[in-house]
């Protein structure tokens, strides 16, 4: 395997409409979601690994959750996770993280992607970094994967690139917020708009200038601590320093303002696992197009359901359609699928 390949592996978020499965104590990421016997960040760690070197995947995390990662990725070890003292949104980890890389290797080429992501097709993955790797080695660019999207989606960003780009990798116009639906059907009429699945690569060379063009104050305030990154006194700079950086994403931060930032529309399927409906859509169903996982049921007039327990519980439903329900320790959450966003909302009341 080639020794300059890099992921930083992003694994700090809760996943708050995944509740009450997910949780902050126990996040998503840390859950097998989809019934397959691996959690989600263990598939990640192990599709990186086709491609990447197992100790050159560092884990980017809260510091609540660094226990979790060791029994969950025991094949890691403790210098590879970095932690973060405070959320600070994806700007401040990234930097961080790749300013360790770089200390360690300069001419490192990096994929960041997150931890809780369905991807089918794994070689196809592999292939869609491979060539972004490759192009990254002899380009100065900050690249993205953009997927192809399938329908309106409310939910996600949006990469614009030029229509009349023809080339393979393309150049990104802009990148758009999430969109109401007729903004949203009207990107995929026009056929030159991807979904923004958040997996960026790039040289370390060229994200590091490019937060030192962008956010010459972010920058400067983590240079402070480059003499010491690698070492045993990195662990009480970032204790100190990391909650001043600012609260940014990378998005915001540099990819809406560089010029060299570029697209290649992905070749696999992908999902980003965000919602209870989107887990849904992955899963397998029954002839009412119901979905289980590690339940016992018992179902009449009931169609379009997620149902999901915990030690094989039986279920029995009867006339409920359009369901999310959820058995999770003290916490049963029976809510109609088309009303899941609003699962995050109730999460806070109930705090």
């Amino acid at each position: 395997m080639n020794t300059n390949y890099y992921a930083i592996l992003m694994a700090g978020g809760v996943g708050s409409r995944f509740w009450p499965v997910s949780t902050t104590d126990f996040p998503k990421q840390f859950h097998d979601m989809l019934g397959t016997g691996d959690t989600l960040i263990q598939k990640t760690f192990s599709r990186l690994s086709q491609l990447i070197p197992k100790e050159n995947i560092l884990i980017l995390t809260n510091e609540r959750y660094n226990d979790l990662v060791l029994e969950q990725l025991p094949q890691v070890k403790q210098e590879q996770i970095i932690l973060e003292p405070a959320m600070r949104n994806t700007a401040p980890c990234i930097l961080y993280a790749s300013l360790k890389i770089k200390k360690q290797n300069p001419n490192a080429v990096v994929v960041v992607a997150p931890s809780d992501h369905w991807i089918e097709d794994e070689l196809q993955f592999i292939s869609n970094i491979q060539r972004s790797f490759d192009y990254c080695v002899l380009q100065e660019t900050l690249m993205t994967l953009g997927i192809l999207p399938t329908f309106p989606n409310t939910g996600y960003g949006y990469i614009e690139f030029d229509k009349l780009d023809t080339r393979p990798i393309k150049k990104v116009a802009q990148f758009r917020e999430k969109p109401d639906y007729p903004t949203a059907r009207k990107f995929i009429q026009s056929r030159n708009f991807l979904w923004n699945a958040g997996i960026f690569i790039w040289s370390i060379k060229a994200i590091t200038e490019a937060f030192e063009e962008f956010q010459p104050e972010m920058y400067e305030h983590f240079m402070n601590g480059y003499a010491v990154y690698n070492t045993p006194a990195e662990k009480a700079f970032i204790l100190e320093n990391y909650p001043k950086a600012d609260n940014i994403s990378i998005d915001y931060a540099i990819l809406e303002k560089a010029q060299n930032v570029y697209v290649l529309p992905a070749t696999f399927d992908w999902n980003d696992l965000g919602t209870w409906g989107s887990l849904y859509d992955k899963l397998p169903k029954d002839k009412q197009e119901n979905a289980i996982i590690n339940a016992k049921v018992l179902l009449e007039n009931a169609s379009n359901n997620i149902i999901r327990t915990e030690n094989k519980k039986t279920v029995v439903i009867d006339g409920l359609n359009d369901y999310i329900i959820v058995d999770k320790d003290d916490v049963l959450l029976i809510y109609p699928k088309n009303k899941e966003q609003e699962i995050k909302a109730i999460v806070n009341k109930l705090k």
